[in-house]
């Protein structure tokens, strides 16, 4: 999820890394925030494949600043990374989101369509938080308010989350058809 913000925002433009770390905090923070230690450590993984440099530009005080850019094979990188998302960037709510916020970046509308219908897939399988034997349960089978109230909350967003998937795939694909 860090590496996929850090190509993503830097496709976007060339980005100070204070600046990188306001814009991923601001996505993905609320849930899982950005420290320094991860970071910085992302960057220079970054920097070593290739994917992205640093250079200096005149900064508002006498110190230069350090901006990172997109390499070519960091752009590569950042679309195949779109076209062909991991499992976990699929089935995980958070990671999806991250990889939605980019997926614009794809030129093809078959390849954005692709990634959808993954997540569309994966959003029509029986789940739940809570099983017996193997049956997910529902909010109706609970006596807890609580456990009740989760499940009917995530049933909601599930709802919504397929209902926006299937738009926007029957979008995609008129567009295709031209």
């Amino acid at each position: 999820m860090l590496t996929l913000s850090i190509l993503g925002f830097l496709n976007e433009e060339p980005l100070h890394a204070y600046d990188l770390r306001t814009r991923i905090s601001g996505l993905s923070g609320h849930v899982r925030p950005v420290s320094d230690g991860a970071l910085y450590p992302a960057i220079n993984r970054l920097r070593k494949a290739g994917h992205v440099s640093r250079h200096a530009e005149p900064g508002k005080s006498a110190v230069p600043r350090q901006v990172l850019s997109l390499t070519d094979s960091g752009r590569e990188e950042f679309l195949r990374r779109l076209r062909e998302p991991a499992e976990v960037e699929i089935t995980d709510r958070n990671s999806f989101l991250v990889l939605l916020a980019f997926l614009g970046a794809l030129p093809d509308p078959a390849d954005q369509a692709r990634v959808l219908r993954r997540r569309l897939a994966f959003m029509e399988q029986p789940a739940s938080y809570f099983y017996d034997d193997g049956r997910p349960l529902r909010a109706a089978d609970m006596t807890d308010r609580f456990r009740r109230g989760m499940l009917t909350i995530a049933a909601a967003t599930s709802r919504a989350d397929a209902t926006w998937l299937r738009k926007t795939l029957a979008e995609l694909e008129q567009e295709a058809a031209g």
